[in-house]
């Protein structure tokens, strides 16, 4: 059975990279209880994905982990031993049971959404509401990714599919496919130099929402959130078989004591 994970972090725990996140739900996963489900081999590990990997830094509200369990008493009650194992900073917000044909979560993103903050005392010196219509007026915006190979030429445009300002942060939809994978800093720093100013450093406070599939085609795509994909309903057919394995899956008093849960990132390592 494939269950989406949804999540937040936040606080001190966004400064913490993709490959320790991994190993923390590894870890908050065994303390839970939940009913994994491992690959074969020698070295066998938990089957995971994720969606598209947070920077370092940056909060966000909608994050996603597929994994496969063998059974599950309900999603609300995975939901509530993940978030009891786990620390302050990284909270479940939904478990959903996913369907035969679902894509995972990494190879599913088409889309991301953000809201970025410029800090105190690095906001530009223009009237932002007056100068975004010549912006997204423009069918050009040039950008220079540099990659491993060199100097890639990019058109910021076409990954743009928001960009509003509420008078004090920007809102944006933008591509986060693999093909895509525009970055909001990319935007706000094009966007200034089109008002003839360049980015500070350390300038922007980015939360990234949520993160969407297209359940449309190439040409009419239909943006869906990632989290709207599943049911927290158990299948019919497995309903009877969570029933029997709730009495030898330990209660959270059992499985979880106060001194184990992951209270720091020192217990996550």
């Amino acid at each position: 059975m494939k269950l989406r994970v949804k999540f937040k972090k936040y606080g001190p725990i966004r400064f913490i990279g993709h490959l320790d996140v991994m190993r923390y739900f590894q870890k908050a996963i065994r303390r839970a209880g939940l009913d994994v489900a491992y690959t074969g081999g020698y070295s066998p590990h938990q089957i995971m994905t994720f969606a598209s990997p947070l920077g370092v830094g940056m909060e966000s509200n909608g994050e996603y982990m597929d994994i496969e369990v063998h059974s599950l008493i309900s999603c609300e009650n995975a939901m509530e031993r993940l978030n009891r194992a786990g620390a302050d900073g990284i909270e479940i917000t939904s478990v959903k049971v996913l369907p035969d044909n679902a894509g995972n979560a990494m190879a599913s993103v088409a889309a991301a959404a953000y809201t970025v903050r410029f800090r105190q005392g690095r906001e530009p010196a223009f009237h932002i509401t007056q100068a975004l219509p010549d912006f997204l007026a423009r069918e050009q915006i040039p950008w220079q990714k540099e990659t491993k190979k060199g100097v890639r030429e990019l058109n910021l445009r076409q990954g743009i599919y928001e960009l509003s300002w509420d008078g004090s942060a920007f809102h944006m939809l933008l591509d986060a496919s693999s093909a895509g994978n525009i970055k909001p800093a990319q935007v706000i720093g094009a966007f200034l130099e089109n008002c003839g100013q360049t980015l500070l450093e350390n300038a922007l406070l980015i939360t990234r929402e949520d993160l969407y599939t297209n359940t449309g085609t190439g040409e009419a795509p239909v943006l869906t959130s990632l989290g709207e994909i599943g049911s927290d309903k158990l299948p019919a057919e497995t309903e009877s078989a969570a029933s029997s394995t709730s009495d030898r899956l330990p209660e959270e008093a059992d499985f979880l004591r106060e001194d184990e849960k992951l209270t720091d990132m020192e217990t996550v390592r």
